[in-house]
Order: structure tokens, then sequence, then C-alpha cells
């Protein structure tokens, strides 16, 4: 059995996780964090768990520190049969439309393309390097977020700018998560025992970051983020959708673009509103009648549903409607909040079934429900192996 080992790099963590390619299994996952930190840290779960305290530089340290972790627990990299990498990468612009083999050009380009997501592919540039030349003797390959939103039509990812500057500095819509919403529509098929190219379907991947996308027979159509994750939805610490009047405002009252930056992408969205970017505290706030995380939700919930209700006129109707990611699996009352009132739709949620935890893919909306509404835990690591593999083996 040969395994691919999965890796999504951060600017300062590298998340990695080693999936048997036939099965999907998952044999060792782990987290380097805090790499160039004066003191970084170590999570690794094979056999048995650990968990320590390194000095972490740079991610070749990074990697060199996960290598000695698989050693220290009895299980050498080069006894675990790992045949290639597959590398998660956010940016693929209009040129990687596919997951690809990495070389020195789709390297490089990966890196060029950090000025559009400038937060990602810089750590993702960085891992690539060091696991190339750690890893020198098995393919890597990178899957881009990009790729799933690429079947998009001109009218859905153009801008309506000067057609000329757009063209000079790549401005248009690439979506991201779209590793997530590719495998999530194709798990509510499976589910539906329905094949997939039959069936429209908005999926929400609700998370610290947040997308919509609308999946057209297992095409992404539209999808909410934009030139760069921070348009769409309200997430974490990013405002999503703003006015860009607002921004251009702020450049004139003194703001640099380094402060609007921090500001949209580290200062807004649910943090900005409630003063905090986790989910759970903002609902038990709100709970607690706290007004300002009363208002956070709401905004929240009043953009997913203006996304949704668009998705469902962009499609002609939809099949299916699929929660996802941390807070689209675990929290019940924002999926009751977005389908409130939509039962002139035929979307009519089972509040027992919308409440009872459980972690496999299941129906939550009612058996007189005319869409069919779900949750579908996303798995982006298990889809990356996939892909890595299919490409690698044929």
């Amino acid at each position: 059995m040969s395994n691919v080992l999965v890796v999504n790099a951060g600017s300062s963590s590298i998340k990695y996780q080693l999936i048997a390619a036939g099965t999907g299994a998952r044999l060792a996952s782990g987290l380097v964090e805090r790499i160039g930190d004066p003191v970084g840290r170590i999570v690794h779960q094979g056999i048995e768990r650990s968990e320590r305290e390194l000095a972490v530089p740079d991610h070749t340290a990074g990697f060199a520190a996960m290598v000695a972790e698989f050693e220290r627990h009895g299980t050498p990299v080069d006894s675990l049969d790992i045949a290639a990498l597959g590398h998660r990468v956010v940016q693929g612009g209009g040129e990687f439309i596919a997951p690809t083999l990495l070389d020195d050009y789709v390297t490089e380009r990966i890196n060029q393309l950090s000025e559009l997501a400038p937060l990602h592919n810089p750590g993702h540039y960085q891992a690539i390097i060091a696991a190339r030349a750690l890893f020198a003797t098995v393919p890597h390959v990178a899957v881009f977020d990009t790729a799933f939103h690429q079947s998009m039509p001109p009218s859905a990812y153009t801008y309506a700018i000067d057609t000329e500057v757009a063209a000079e500095y790549g401005i248009r819509r690439y979506g991201f998560h779209g590793v997530s919403h590719q495998v999530v529509s194709r798990r509510a098929a499976e589910f539906l025992g329905r094949p997939l190219e039959s069936l429209r379907q908005v999926v929400l991947h609700l998370g610290n970051g947040a997308s919509a996308c609308a999946v057209d027979g297992g095409r992404s159509v539209d999808t909410s983020m934009g030139l760069t994750p921070l348009e769409g939805l309200v997430m974490g610490t990013r405002s999503g959708d703003i006015d860009p009047g607002a921004m251009l405002h702020l450049l004139r009252a003194g703001y640099s673009p380094e402060q609007l930056d921090e500001l949209l992408n580290q200062r807004s969205g649910l943090l900005g509103v409630a003063r905090t970017n986790d989910f759970r505290d903002v609902r038990a706030a709100a709970d607690a009648g706290d007004p300002a995380a009363r208002l956070a939700i709401d905004i929240a919930v009043h953009r997913i549903r203006h996304y949704l209700g668009a998705y469902l006129v962009t499609l002609g109707g939809g099949d299916a409607i699929v929660f996802t990611a941390g807070v689209g699996e675990n929290n019940a009352a924002l999926r009751a909040e977005v389908c409130a009132g939509l039962e002139w739709f035929g979307v009519q949620l089972d509040p027992e079934r919308n409440e009872a935890p459980a972690g496999a893919a299941r129906r939550i909306s009612a058996d007189s429900s005319r869409v069919e509404v779900l949750v579908v835990p996303t798995d982006e690591e298990a889809e990356i192996a996939r892909q890595t593999w299919e490409l690698v083996a044929a």
C-alpha cells in the first residue's frame, strides 16, 4: 500500500497527515507551529500522541522536526512507503486549474502569486522548498484551492472595472475553499444516492474562514470569495463584503495600505463587532444578552442568506443546501437561523435532526422538505491525498 503525505503549510505552521492512498485511512498526523518564534511546538499523533517544545527557526527546520518525530515514534519516514507529497496551495491564479506536479517553474510561480494571497502563498512556497529538498526522491503535487472554481463563467468571475487594468494586475474572482467545496458536494451526492451531475447544490463552508459556493452538476458556477479570501461572508477576523468606497475614505483619512490590510483581515468580522473571533464564544455571549454579539450573529446570518438566495437564483432552484466546516457542522442554532422562513422555497428543517450531534454526513431537513438540507463533514486532506495519488499513479 502506498501512502501520501499531505502538507498544509502557513506562514508559521506546518500541518501534516499521512494518508493511505487506497483507503483514505489516516495513519498519522501532526502540527508544527510557531515557526520563527523563539520557541516552537510540535504535536504528533501516531500510535500515541506526543507534544513538545523546540526551536523551529524556519520551514526547513519544521520539516526536520516532523521527520524526527516520526523517528521518535518508531516509524521513520523511510519505512512509511511515502509515494508522494500533496501540498495544499491557496492561490493558483488562472494558470493552475488542476493538481500539478511541482517542479522549479511551478514552485516559483506559486511564489509570484503571493501578491494575490499574501497571507497564504508565502508559507506554501517556503514549505514546498523545504519539502522538496527533504523528500527529493518522490513526486510533489500542488492541489490548488482556486482550481475548482475555474469552471465559473466569465460573468461570475469578471469584475466590472477597466479590462486592461484587470488583465495587467490579474484582478478577477478566483474563489477559495475549492478543495472543500469539491469533496463536500461529491459526498453530499453519495449520501443522497444521486448522480452528482444531476444536483444543484449550495455548499456553505462556515468556519473561521467562510465561503458559499453554487455547485451545478459538480461544477462551481459561482462563489463568494473573490480576488482574495477577504470577499463574501462574515468570517472570524475578516470583514467579507464591504463598499470599496469605504476603503478609499479611510485612505484619504490617513490609513496606509498596510493598516487597511490589518483592519480588514485581522480586526474585522466577528472580532470587529463582538470582540472575539470564536463563534462559540460569540454565541454564548449573545445567549447571555450581549447586544454586540447578537448583532455579529445577525450580520453573519444576513450575509449567508444573501448569498444563499442569490445562488438558488443562479442555479435555477436547488436540490440541496449543504453545511460544512467547523461552524457549519457543529452550530445547530446558526443552521436554524439560516434556514428560518424558507418554507416558501421548500426548505423545512427537522428540529430534532438539526440538534442531534453526529460525526458523519446526515440529513437535517424534514421528510416533507422539497430541498434536502444536509450536514456533510469536510475532509480537505483526504481530497488532497486522492487528487495527488490520481495524478502520480496515472
